[in-house]
């Protein structure tokens, strides 16, 4: 059984703040089945990097950047276009100063 979309956030946000990072809901959709997209923003080097959730043929979950511009202004014009596309779509931002997502979940490997 999956967790609630809110349940899942709330623990991704004390993940972070447990590591020292700080997290904060940017945009919130449906509590019980919205997807999420989590923006990473590292304040030092000035990058930041966008994943979503997405599925593999097999069934696996894992977490992708379906943007590879490191940017913030481009990953917020991803975010805008999705959320006109799913109204339910939830945004968390994390600001970590080694740029870490907190993801438990498998993650694609950073292309750079």
């Amino acid at each position: 059984m999956l967790l609630s979309t809110d349940i899942w956030v709330g623990a991704l946000i004390r993940r972070a703040e447990l590591g020292g990072a700080f997290a904060a809901v940017a945009r919130k959709g449906d509590a019980r089945a919205g997807a999420v997209l989590v923006k990473i923003v590292n304040r030092r080097d000035g990058t930041a990097r966008l994943y979503s959730e997405a599925m593999r043929g097999d069934g696996e979950r894992f977490w992708m950047q379906p943007v590879r511009s490191v940017f913030e202004p481009d990953l917020d014009a991803y975010v805008e276009r999705a959320a006109r596309i799913d109204p339910d779509l939830w945004l968390v931002e994390i600001e970590d100063r080694e740029g870490r997502h907190f993801l438990t979940e498998p993650v694609e490997p950073d292309p750079s």
